[in-house]
């Protein structure tokens, strides 16, 4: 069991541990981290299907490569990304200084991860926090305890305490980690506990990022092409069951699009998954609601929308034994139902319809910003509309979820759905100091502006401002 005294200890080892890493030595630590997954797949595996019966191809992909590819990327770029960054001068008067960026870690950090996707959204910062030669704490979610016994032993097995510490447990240690000053807290998981962790921080003003959720939409307009659409809608509404940050929420369909989406996607969950609940609730593809609190909160979810006047549409069968609901769409949707007020964060699916593309952009826009929002649309005039009407953390054109894994975007939300940006070398400057560094030549044009303030002195100043 972890006390405060546990935490107190690790802290002061390893704000005492400030000795620089090396380049050599930060990617000997990456290594480490990759050998060990290499070796243990099974492990993970077998982990995350005790956890969330996650179908192995999910954890092969959304899991095991997408950390893998992190390693891989800041492995083979790890140098030139230290590598002290030369900046152009704004004025003729700074003419013989020098000025660069150099990066150094910001210190000791916090990473606070979820349970949705409990390896990708731990080890996957804990990768950007060691390119940038960070010292590590993490708190993994307890909701997958499996997952996280397995990361302890993993950490534990390749760092020593002093440069990378695994806390695990409730909320509790999660609340004596945040007393700490940190330099900088990395968290993952919904806005209501994001804004603790956001006051927690503040405490200390210790720079932070959050990597939050929301509603993210989903437009269909009368250009779309269906077969595309339901067949990716299918796969990123089911992914994990549809627990994930940037699952598809609503949709927004064109009213002459809507029965042909319902029945077309219908069609595509029976031939995927199976015809029957039964049949889905066999189906190795498809995973399982983490915990009872969560089951239950999609179904009274399901069942007030119901009672408000929607229509199930496919689906709705549900098992909470087994903590399974079956891929769920939902008609006849209006906007102040309880299923239109909350991220979803489970496989049910409302569908409003539109006739104009404004109302899209009024119902997204009276919402905060989500994390993600989707289009399908074969109009460039459609999809300029909304980039140039809407704001979200990213924005995907014919498809869904695929910025997640591209790790030359930056990932993140904006406002509600988050803070700061990850992944790629966007999670080293997440994880470094950009620290601006000037060194002014012999001759300096500022220096004839010094006091005292002669005559002289003065005109000088008058031609500076005026002409450089």
């Amino acid at each position: 069991m972890t006390t405060s005294q546990d935490i107190d200890t690790i802290f002061t080892k390893q704000l005492e541990n400030n000795a620089p890493l090396t380049l050599s030595k930060r990617i000997e630590y990456l290594i480490r981290v990759e050998k060990w997954i290499k070796s243990n797949k099974t492990v993970i595996k077998e982990a995350h299907y005790k956890d969330l019966q996650k179908p192995e191809s999910e954890i092969e992909l959304a899991e095991i490569w997408y950390v893998l590819s992190e390693i891989k990327i800041a492995k083979k770029n790890l140098r030139r990304w230290m590598k002290p960054k030369r900046i152009g001068k704004s004025t003729l008067a700074l003419s013989t200084a020098k000025a660069w960026l150099h990066y150094e870690p910001r210190g000791v950090v916090l990473i606070i991860a979820p349970w949705n996707f409990p390896f990708n959204l731990t080890i996957g910062p804990l990768v950007s926090a060691l390119a940038a030669g960070n010292r590590i704490i993490i708190k993994p979610s307890e909701l997958t305890p499996n997952v996280s016994a397995m990361m302890g032993r993993m950490i534990n097995e390749i760092f020593e305490s002093k440069c990378v510490a695994f806390f695990q447990g409730n909320q509790d240690v999660a609340e004596e980690l945040l007393k700490h000053p940190f330099d900088h807290i990395f968290f993952t998981g919904s806005p209501s506990i994001g804004k603790i962790v956001m006051g927690a921080a503040a405490k200390h003003l210790s720079s932070i990022t959050l990597e939050l959720g929301g509603k993210s939409p989903t437009i269909i307009d009368d250009t779309a092409k269906m077969e595309m659409v339901t067949k990716k809608l299918a796969w990123g509404k089911c992914l994990n069951l549809g627990q994930s940050c940037i699952s598809p929420d609503y949709i927004l369909v064109h009213e002459s699009k809507k029965n042909q989406l319902i029945d077309q996607l219908s069609n595509k969950l029976n031939i995927i998954y199976g015809q029957s609940f039964d049949e889905k609730f066999k189906s190795p593809d498809l995973a399982r609601i983490v915990n009872e609190h969560h089951f239950d909160r999609l179904d009274r979810l399901l069942l007030s929308a119901i009672d408000q006047g929607a229509t199930v549409v496919h689906g709705g069968g549900k098992d909470r034994e087994n903590l399974f609901i079956e891929p769920t769409i939902l008609d006849s949707i209006t906007l102040d139902m309880n299923i239109m007020k909350e991220e979803i964060f489970g496989p049910l699916l409302p569908i409003i319809s539109y006739v104009n593309l404004k109302e899209c952009i009024e119902i997204i826009n009276q919402r905060t910003k989500p994390l993600a929002l989707y289009i399908f649309s074969q109009s460039n005039k459609n999809i300029k509309t909304i980039i140039e009407n809407t704001s979200s953390g990213g924005m995907v054109i014919n498809e869904v979820k695929s910025h997640f894994l591209n790790l030359e975007l930056p990932f993140g939300g904006v406002n509600a759905s988050g803070i700061g940006r990850s992944h790629g070398h966007n999670g080293f400057l997440t994880f470094s100091n950009e620290r601006s560094m000037q060194k002014n030549g012999s001759l300096s044009m500022i220096g004839l502006t010094f006091p005292p303030y002669t005559e002289w002195t003065k005109k000088v100043i008058r031609f500076v401002t005026r002409y450089l």
